[in-house]
């Protein structure tokens, strides 16, 4: 009986420790709640309203058919209209579209002679879960004349062409955003921790006495860091390239550009949650409290298009979001830093406004 009292007195202990540890005691309850209703409703495999680029060359009445039936479909919602299969493939290369749907002057005689696909569709390929469904699409009949929509089964299809992963390999999509995943664990995680642990081993008393400003402080705790990301880039690089033959199509100063700017947002982030937390296990928390919806909805492992728009929304507040496109259009598409700007300038807003925050919220003294 004594035994049990004792087991019992700890266990009391340890559920008022735990009531006045208001963070945690709100993750209790809060972490499920909000994780489930926001992936349950989030992460969605059926892709719908795939971001696509019409160059419509023929202009005729059934292929304003044939373009109204694809978005019918709602594999694919028309988001730019191009005027050659060649700017068709740079909004590819950009990232600004997924699909691209392309009508051939011919257009009409090609349904008519038959033989061979009247449209094309050019997908980019480097997501194995849009280029299934872009198969789906490319699926589509189109009638012939005095054929009924319904019994056109021998009429041309499209022809799909698979951009920038042609052998369809995993890797090839896995690995790129690998880099923006593993950056934002440990690059969060080592600044997360570092002013909580200055408080918890005494020294936040040592700096309060030094002339060191609070903006200096908090620039002099992330550059070790901003190196120690460098060189994982570099690592996942050369393990990508030796170990799964990923491509770098783009140059290695705009991978290594792009890793920069990222690594100093996700740096910024975890200052934040440090000027926040009380204690390393708060940190910890926080720090995966932010860690796995960045993963979800980033577009690492599901299709962005796919979410609904709200869960679209809050996935551009994340950094993680905007480096998954940026390091899969230079790795995989080639494409340079300038062409993927409309994702670099999120990273540097998101940067400033961390970085202002945590220094507002620092105080250079004990509490």
């Amino acid at each position: 009986m004594k035994s049990i009292r004792r087991i019992l007195a700890v266990v009391r202990k340890e559920g008022l420790q735990l009531r006045r540890d208001r963070l945690t005691f709100g993750m209790v309850f809060g972490l499920p709640i909000i994780q489930l209703l926001l992936f349950g409703y989030a992460i969605n495999q059926d892709v719908r309203g795939l971001r696509t680029g019409v160059a419509d060359l023929a202009g005729t009445q059934r292929s304003r058919v044939l373009i109204a039936d694809a978005e019918a479909s709602q594999v694919v919602t028309v988001v730019r209209r191009a005027g050659s299969a060649e700017e068709l493939e740079t909004l590819l290369r950009r990232g600004e579209i997924a699909v691209g749907l392309f009508l051939p002057h011919d257009f009409e005689r090609r349904i008519a002679q038959g033989g061979r696909p009247a449209a094309h569709l050019l997908v980019d390929g480097s997501d194995p879960i849009v280029l299934a469904a872009a198969q789906r699409l490319a699926e589509l009949p189109i009638p012939r004349d005095g054929v009924p929509r319904e019994s056109a089964v021998g009429a041309p299809r499209f022809e799909l062409r698979a951009y920038y992963n042609p052998e369809r390999r995993s890797a090839v999509q896995v690995v790129p955003g690998l880099i923006g995943v593993i950056l934002t664990m440990t690059m969060t995680l080592f600044t997360a921790v570092a002013i909580v642990r200055e408080r918890e081993r005494g020294n936040l008393e040592m700096l309060i006495t030094t002339p060191v400003r609070t903006p200096e402080l908090m620039v002099g705790k992330i550059l070790p860091y901003m190196a120690i990301g460098m060189v994982q880039v570099t690592l996942v690089l050369v393990l990508g390239s030796l170990l799964f033959d990923v491509p770098v199509r783009g140059t290695l100063a705009d991978v290594y550009g792009a890793g920069l700017i990222f690594v100093t947002a996700t740096l910024g982030l975890g200052l934040l949650i440090s000027t926040v937390a009380q204690t390393q296990f708060q940190a910890f928390q926080l720090t995966f409290f932010t860690f796995l919806p960045q993963i979800l909805l980033s577009g690492f492992m599901f299709p962005f298009d796919g979410m609904p728009q709200p869960a679209r929304w809050l996935a551009e507040v994340f950094p993680l979001t905007h480096f998954v496109r940026i390091i899969r259009g230079i790795m995989l598409r080639g494409a340079g830093l300038p062409e993927v700007s409309r994702d670099v300038w999120p990273l540097l807003i998101f940067f400033a406004a961390s970085m202002t925050l945590a220094t507002l919220r620092f105080r250079k003294r004990l509490d």
